[in-house]
């Protein structure tokens, strides 16, 4: 996992997440988005098609491959939806 992951809940800026995905990519070629919940997840794939927009305007055609991973949050285990954004 990567030590830079960005969370997002359901109640974060879609165009703040997706600045910041953008940048990632740009400075690093690779960002991981974390979500849980449903309104995050919403939140996460929103941004994710922003930042794909921004990215356009740089000659960056990025792409989103999702997974599953089981997170800690106090004594709970719960499944989040990990996106790994990356340049094609």
């Amino acid at each position: 996992m990567a030590s830079n992951v960005i969370k997002v809940s359901g109640t974060s800026r879609t165009t703040a997440v997706a600045g910041a995905i953008a940048g990632v990519i740009r400075e690093q070629r690779r960002a991981e988005v974390q979500a849980i919940g449903a309104g995050a997840v919403n939140q996460a794939i929103k941004a994710v098609a922003i930042a794909r927009n921004y990215l356009a305007e740089d000659g960056i055609d990025a792409i989103c491959i999702p997974s599953f991973a089981e997170v800690q949050i106090g004594e709970q285990e719960r499944t989040a939806l990990r996106l790994v954004i990356e340049p094609r």
